[in-house]
């Protein structure tokens, strides 16, 4: 299904199921080997906490989380918010965590990209060289699992011709493929070669409503990065109503350069390997009673 669709926007893809690489290696240098176990996906918060004005309380800990999606000591990879409870600032969170259990503390191997305020570009750094707890703010999507080797889907795609993004084309060929079934799916992957367009949320949030798209944009700060960039993606095909955001990618790199993923700007060039693991089970945490779709992208 995966490389029927990937074919439709990339001049080579090809999908097979392969031994799950060892993630503690370059260039992931993860907390875990893998991404198989009991495979979850948890939706936290959203948006509507963010935007059109921030909600500063909505603070969370990725320990807390495992346990209610009940996988304590979960391996955690996924894109979200920083506390700025802890931080004082606003940033972009890359959770990479194994969580805490009965027998071993937490492994923190988070990264944060904040706008730099010497340059106004990128600061990427190891959220452990600061900080020592687990938490993150207002939103984030997740993928859990035991963090053990295994067989996991493995996507390379080479060569951009359609105007999907990489994570938009999975999504949307699932979608496609299982219409009203939703299919969730998280994991790893690296943009080898070429560049991408990337933001980085302002370290100061927002103190006029961001109402519309459009608004959003002005506000967030956009960047081209290049690659390698390692990226993490959570997707879900469809919402089946619990008001989810059905795809969001965070990306981190070894060349002080990260944040939020939206496209690659060298189609030609640009080549993608990522290993995916479908989900069993969905979670659903702190849902925004009034919501909105504004700033999804």
């Amino acid at each position: 299904v995966l490389q029927k669709g990937l074919k439709e926007n990339f001049a080579d893809a090809q999908v097979s199921v392969v031994d799950c690489p060892d993630l503690t290696q370059e260039p992931f240098n993860f907390p875990a080997k893998g991404i198989c176990g009991k495979p979850r996906i948890a939706d936290v918060g959203g948006v509507p906490y963010l935007i059109p004005l921030v909600q500063k309380k909505k603070v969370y800990d990725l320990n807390t989380v495992a346990k209610d999606i009940e996988l304590p000591g979960a391996f955690i990879l996924g894109a979200g918010a920083v506390s700025s409870k802890v931080l004082g600032i606003n940033a972009e969170l890359i959770p990479i965590v194994q969580t805490k259990s009965e027998k071993k503390p937490a492994v923190n191997g988070s990264y944060v990209a904040q706008i730099n305020p010497a340059d106004k570009g990128c600061l990427l750094e190891k959220y452990s060289s600061k900080y020592t707890d687990c938490e993150f703010g207002l939103l984030a999507n997740l993928y859990a699992s035991e963090g053990q080797p295994g067989k996991v889907i493995e996507v390379k795609a080479n060569g951009r011709t359609g105007e999907l993004n990489f994570v938009s084309c999975l999504r949307q060929t699932l979608e496609k493929h299982y219409g009203e079934k939703p299919v969730g799916m998280g994991g790893t992957f690296i943009i080898q070669k070429g560049k991408a367009k990337i933001h980085i949320m302002p370290p100061e949030f927002s103190a006029c409503p961001l109402n519309t798209d459009e608004d959003v944009n002005n506000w967030l700060k956009f960047f081209e990065m290049k690659a390698p960039l390692i990226c993490q993606p959570v997707i879900v095909s469809r919402d089946p109503g619990f008001d989810l955001r059905v795809e969001h990618t965070h990306c981190f790199s070894h060349h002080g350069e990260g944040g939020h993923y939206h496209q690659d700007t060298s189609p030609d060039s640009v080549q993608y390997l990522g290993y995916f693991q479908p989900a069993e089970l969905l979670f659903r945490i702190d849902r925004p009673q009034e919501t909105h779709l504004v700033g999804r992208d």
